[in-house]
């Protein structure tokens, strides 16, 4: 699984990174994924960033 974010979307709120930070991180005030690929056991956690964003700038594939 990868996960991406819409830079021009994201507002900066660090609730990814609150659930999933093995996966995202800030940089220059608004989330990435830091990771090519998402862990297997970090899936979970990615899914809940995703569906937990308030803008919905979060992508799993």
């Amino acid at each position: 699984m990868k996960a991406s974010v819409d830079a021009g979307t994201c507002t900066g709120c660090e609730l990814c990174i609150q659930v999933c930070p093995e996966v995202f991180e800030i940089d220059n005030g608004t989330a990435k994924a830091k990771v090519a690929v998402v862990p297997a056991a970090s899936e979970a956690s990615a899914k809940e960033a995703a569906d937990s964003c308030p803008v919905a700038c979060i992508t799993l594939s």
